[in-house]
This record gives C-alpha cells, structure tokens and sequence, in this order.
C-alpha cells in the first residue's frame, strides 16, 4: 500500500511537473534544487550586509531575504514550470544601498516604496508583453555578452567584499594623478587572506566534482576564519532558532513624496535599471543553462518575469530591494533541473534556513566572496560560442562586457552594447539585421543619457 502511494504520489508530481516530457525524474529534479540553493545560499548574507548599510536592520533583512526568495521561487515553480530560482539580486541592492540612499541622500523608507511600486509596473508591464518583447529582441550574440559581463561584475563584487582589491579615486594635482581607480588590497589582512584560503578550497572542490563545492567552501572557510578572528560565533552556540522579526522593515513605506519629483527620479531610476538588470539576469542564466530555443528566445518568459514581478512585489513589503532569476540556478540546471520541481525543492531549502539564521549570519563576507569569484567563472562560458571576426558584433559584445564590471552596473553594460549594436549595424549597411524594437530601445537609452 505504502508503495502505490509513493508511485501515486510521484505520478502526480510528473503530471504537474511534466517530468517525462523533459527527460527528467523526481530524484533528479530535488538533487538539482538543492544545488541550486548551494550556489546561492550566500545571498541569505549578502544582502543583508549591503542593505543594512543604509540602517535596515539585519535580522529582519534575513527573514526578508529569506522569505522572498521563497515566494518567488515558488511562483517559478508552480506558474512558470521553470527550474530557475529568485531571490533579492546583486546589482540591485548595491544601488538601493549605495546610490539612491547613500549617493542620492534618500531614506531608505522611499526607496523601499520605489521599489514596490517598480514592482506593481513590472506586473501591468509583464501582462501586456512588454518585457518579453524587449528580451526577444535582443540579438543572441549579446544575450551571450550579458552572461559573460555579469560573470565579471560578480567577480569584482565578491574580490572587492573580500578586501583582495580595494578602489580608490584619481585626484588632479599640478596636472598628475594621484592614486588608481582600483588597487590591490591588504591581502595578509585577515578577511582578504580568509578569502583567499577559501578560494583555494573551493576551487579545488570544484576541480575534484564535489557536489554543493559553492556552500561546502563557504561553510569551511567560516570554519577556518573562527581561529583567525573574523568569524563570529553566535551568543550559546546557538544555531537554531525562530526567524528574527520582520518589524523593524514590515511594509515601511513612505508615501508621503509619492507624487513629488523627487520619488519621480527615484522610481524611474529604478525602473530602467532593474528592467534591464533583470532582462539581463534571466538571459544570462537561460543562454548559461543552453535553454533558448532555435530562435534564442527564452521559454515560458513571460511566467518568469511575472515571478520575479511578483517577488520584487512582496519583497518590498517585506522590506527588501528588487527580487530577480539568479544565475547561480545553472547549477541546478547542470546537474539536470528542467522543471520547476527543481524550483520548489530551493525553495523549501530556503525555507528551512529560516530557521537557522544564527548560522548563516555568522558567515562573514570573506567566506562568501570566493562563491562569488567562482560564480564569475561559471559565466564565462558563452564567451566561446561568440564570433569575434565580426567586428559589428564583436566590439558591441566587448564593450556590453567590460562596461559592467567598470560601471559597476549591469544595466549600463546592455546600455552600450546594444547603443554600439544598432550604431555600428546602421553605418556598415547591415540594418536588416536590426528589428524595430531595437530603434526603440536605442532612443529610450539615448533619452536616458542625456536626461542622466
């Protein structure tokens, strides 16, 4: 009896999944989702540490984080039947933190209602089309380019959190200058050499096929960083416990400036970044994971980018930035993820690390910037499909890559590579290649530049 309840149950789980059609099963399918949370655990500290920056509450971020994740990945799974997980994304949360609270001097309250009220749009825009038609028109050289570019803005992210290189800023004195732009850092200081032990661990992981070698190196080098005096072990060694509460953060929105220009600024801002920054991750992750069809389209992207609408949406009440498809999900898709069963196991993995929030907020960011650096490895791939003998595509390419790394924003990498796309087809005669939407896209990011 025990036994036709099991096969009953995976039968159900192959109807609603499609696991048959797609070439996979149940146990592949859970193996991958908890792959996939592996890769992307480190986000549960990650981006609590860049937003509490602004003076969120940590804690509270964690459950945010958490919780977030969560939601959208369900909606993933269950709507979009897709083995791609969400959570709150890097890029995003760098400038909630970084630019609109720290640069721009707004609270962080306001960016939080920018952020659910991008969320509401993204919604409207995700039913009528608009999202998908923009991804569909981005021509596949540079949806490879996006994918490759993110990878080196991930790598930087993670040497630069680490302390292995440092910025600083050129000073013009009697015509000279003075310091670099980036720099090595301290690199026998204890985060950066923690960083740099776990890089060599969880390369050599990664070397010898370890499944989860992205978590397993995060977990030993906070080990390791224990004895050398940045790991920070939890008051009574207590690793479980309830989730801290979302209060300090709860649908702490400000509506006050909601039709003053200055929440105009903000909202558009965050709307042409995370329109772009998250077309780019879901392209990127799809191209990494070989999911595009024969025309270079993304499945189902319509169900996906309502996902993350809906994540960005209800993170945002929760108290936390823009939620979107994270690349770390080729991982899972590596190990042979191909539908949203793979989603649901990550998220039932996150919701289990609710619980044991001591744990991973006692990882400090040394352990976590390695995961990152390799992760900018495993982006690197579509660079070899990529023909580089063509220079109407090549320079657009180099120019999408390197400018996201050096802007620190994805968003203005895919700004300059398509702008030097459609330029570059235009002026060499080959505007057959160019669709119509890409005339559009250009102004939109021309009238961008020039309004700042």
């Amino acid at each position: 009896m025990e036994l036709t309840k099991q096969k009953n149950n995976t039968s159900t789980l192959d109807r609603m999944f499609k696991l048959t059609e797609n070439g996979t099963n149940v146990k592949t399918e859970i193996i991958a989702g908890i792959t996939t949370f592996m890769t992307m655990a480190y986000i549960l500290i990650v981006n609590p540490s860049i937003l509490s920056s602004t003076g969120m509450d940590f804690g509270a971020l964690f459950t945010a984080t958490a919780l977030s994740a969560v939601v959208a990945t369900l909606v993933m799974a269950l709507y979009a039947n897709l083995p791609f997980a969400l959570a709150p994304a890097m890029g995003p949360n760098a400038f909630f933190a970084f630019t609109v609270v720290k640069s721009m001097g707004y609270s962080w309250e306001l960016a939080l209602t920018a952020v659910f009220l991008e969320g509401i749009i993204f919604i409207l825009l995700t039913f009528v089309n608009v999202r998908e038609a923009i991804i569909n028109a981005i021509p596949l050289v540079l949806k490879k380019a996006v994918s490759v570019g993110i990878g080196l803005f991930i790598a930087f992210l993670g040497l630069f959190n680490a302390g292995i290189v440092v910025t600083g800023m050129f000073h013009m004195g009697d015509g000279k200058l003075d310091g670099v732009p980036v720099a090595l850092g301290h690199i026998t200081s204890g985060p950066a050499l923690l960083a740099v032990i776990g890089l060599i661990i969880t390369s050599c992981l990664l070397a010898k096929n370890v499944k989860g070698a992205l978590l397993l190196g995060i977990l030993s080098t906070t080990i390791i960083g224990i004895p050398m005096g940045v790991t920070q072990l939890p008051e009574g060694l207590n690793f479980i416990s309830a989730p801290p509460s979302l209060t300090p953060i709860f649908f702490k929105f400000d509506f006050s400036d909601i039709f003053s220009l200055k929440m105009l600024t903000v909202l558009f801002t965050f709307l042409f970044v995370d329109m772009f920054d998250t077309v780019g991750t879901l392209v990127g992750v799809a191209t990494k994971a070989n999911m595009l069809d024969e025309e270079g389209k993304v499945p189902r992207a319509k169900e996906a980018l309502f996902a993350d609408a809906v994540g960005t949406t209800f993170g945002a009440i929760l108290g936390t930035s823009t939620v979107t498809t994270f690349v770390e999900s080729a991982s899972g898709v590596a190990d042979g993820g191909r539908t949203g069963l793979t989603a649901l196991s990550t998220a039932c993995m996150f919701a289990l690390a609710l619980f044991l929030s001591p744990l991973f907020i006692m990882i400090p960011q040394a352990a976590t910037a390695p995961a990152l650096i390799l992760v900018g490895l495993f982006m690197m791939s579509p660079i070899k499909e990529i023909n580089f003998d063509d220079f109407t595509e090549s320079i657009p390419v180099f120019l999408t890559i390197i400018m996201m790394p050096l802007t620190y924003s994805i968003s203005e990498g895919i700004i300059f590579g398509i702008l030097s796309f459609v330029i570059l087809k235009l002026a060499t005669g080959k505007q057959k290649e160019l669709s119509p939407l890409m005339y559009v896209i250009s102004l939109l990011f021309i009238i961008k530049m020039i309004v700042g």
